[in-house]
């Protein structure tokens, strides 16, 4: 098994007895050490952000259960955040968690389209572009992304 699927094993379990999901789990070298970062997000059902105490509980309790483990054996620098609002969107899990924002679809046709991400079903993105639901197939998204809103109306 890759340590980096090792790892994410690890830190699942103790990530959702916290309320947060392991997104990803990249291991790289730093120089003599190992770099883990482990990147945790809220279940693909929550709207909002993973505040930062919970990512810090996150962080302390993989650590924990990391060294239990001795994964990565040896020294490690042990990282753990959040997606951050410049993550693609393209998953349909990504798309559940942006619901609410406002986002830019690209699509394989070559155009874009922005709106508020009201609804994600098993196959469409529903958008509210000016108070008018467009329907977008997932199928047709090649990637989306978090238009980032310095204030948000309401």
């Amino acid at each position: 098994m890759k340590l980096d699927d090792r790892i994410a094993d690890l830190a699942g379990p103790v990530a959702e007895a916290v309320g947060l999901m392991v997104d990803s789990v990249t291991v790289s070298a730093a120089g003599k050490h190992t770099r883990v970062l482990v990147t945790v997000d809220l279940p693909e059902d929550a709207v909002g952000s993973a505040d930062l105490d919970t990512v810090a509980a996150a962080s302390r309790a993989i650590g924990d259960a990391l060294d239990a483990a001795d994964v990565p054996s040896g020294t490690y620098l042990l990282e753990v955040s959040t997606p951050g609002t410049d993550r693609p969107l393209t998953l349909r899990r990504h798309f559940l968690r942006a619901r609410t924002r406002l986002v830019t679809l690209e699509l394989a046709a070559g155009d874009a389209v922005t709106g508020r991400l009201t609804e994600v079903t098993d196959t469409d993105l529903v958008l509210d572009q000016d108070g008018k639901a467009a329907t977008i197939a997932l199928a047709d998204v090649q990637v989306g992304h978090v238009q980032v809103e310095l204030k948000r109306i309401d």
